[in-house]
């Protein structure tokens, strides 16, 4: 593979993000290790934990299953990348709620960026994110989304999944992850690197960062051509030592990102990890209102790309107007 700087911001959303993965949590549900297992096994939430011994690499998973797949109707499929310091127990208002609507979502865990970082000496912290933002481990993640998605398909699980409807997602780091599958591309001493995964049917985007070192991110996301969501909020900031990221930026990274099919939504206040689990960061009572809103949202883009059903995209704004700052559909 070769090599290339670092891909995302430096850290990317580091001083954001470290109170986001301290508060993930266990999850009660049903868990399932082994295919001998599945069966009898009520369908919810299971874990497992792969390995890609090509890579000598662990790629834990958490997955989101509907009771429709029970029944043997293949579902549509989410597969989700955490921001730097997460886990695959993260997000769970997200995979909780598509699992709810029909949508099946694995939640990676990238073992580079993972919580552990938050582990060891704290004087060490600094040097821990920074090296997990650099080329080796922006280039694994992706390579963990190809990985989970091979394991799954082709696993005992793979009758239940359509594959012809597979979504890639992630916030913060995920996002620039879930960019890269999706299409984006980015160029190192004259060659052009390519992770896209051609079963990757659209994305959705939470706040994701500029990529790091370009001047113009139009080079790297307009060869995008699968429908895009795009979301934000008007203080979706990233303020660490030596590296700064404005609201803006979110939104550069929508206007560049190519296809036909794109749609962003911003809403009004809030912070960059207000997308986590974390129940207080942007306001406690704004918090509750933009996962709502953000799981609608999520929820009539899905309908728009699989189902040619617009009418939830449409109405979306209306239905909350009071804390949406910025509202784009493009094609959709």
């Amino acid at each position: 593979m070769p090599s290339i700087r670092t891909l995302t911001a430096l850290c990317l959303t580091a001083a954001l993000a470290a109170p986001a993965a301290r508060a993930d949590s266990p999850i009660p549900a049903p868990a399932a290790s082994a295919p001998a297992e599945l069966a009898g096994v009520p369908f919810g939430t299971m874990d497992f934990d792969w390995r890609d011994e090509s890579r000598g690499r662990s790629v834990p998973v958490r997955l989101y299953l509907p009771d429709g797949a029970a029944a043997g109707k293949p579902v549509p499929l989410v597969v989700f990348s955490h921001g730097i310091g997460g886990s695959r127990m993260g997000y769970s208002y997200l995979g909780r709620y598509w699992a709810s609507q029909g949508y099946a979502s694995l939640h990676l865990q990238h073992v580079g960026s993972d919580r552990n970082l938050w582990a060891g000496n704290p004087f060490g912290l600094v040097g821990r994110l920074r090296d997990a933002a650099q080329d080796k481990e922006a280039i694994a993640r992706v390579l963990d989304m190809h990985f989970a998605l091979d394991q799954l398909l082709a696993g005992p699980l793979a009758s239940r999944i359509d594959a012809d409807r597979i979504v890639a997602a992630g916030h913060s780091y995920g996002a620039n992850t879930t960019l890269l599958a999706a299409g984006a591309q980015v160029e190192r001493a004259g060659q052009r690197l390519d992770f896209r995964d051609p079963r990757i049917k659209a994305a959705i985007i939470l706040s994701a960062p500029p990529f790091y070192g370009e001047t113009d991110p139009s080079k790297i996301l307009a060869g995008i051509t699968v429908p895009t969501l795009h979301v934000t909020c008007t203080e979706d900031i990233i303020r660490i030592p030596g590296y700064y990221s404005g609201a803006t930026d979110r939104v550069a990274v929508f206007d560049a990102t190519g296809g036909p099919r794109k749609a962003l939504a911003v809403f009004t206040g809030g912070s960059h990890s207000m997308f986590t689990d974390r129940s207080g960061t942007g306001g406690m009572s704004l918090n509750p209102k933009v996962k709502e809103a953000t799981r609608a949202l999520s929820l009539a883009f899905l309908k728009d790309v699989f189902d040619g059903e617009d009418a939830a995209l449409r109405q979306w704004p209306t239905q909350f107007a009071g804390i949406v700052a910025r509202y784009t559909r493009l094609g959709l």
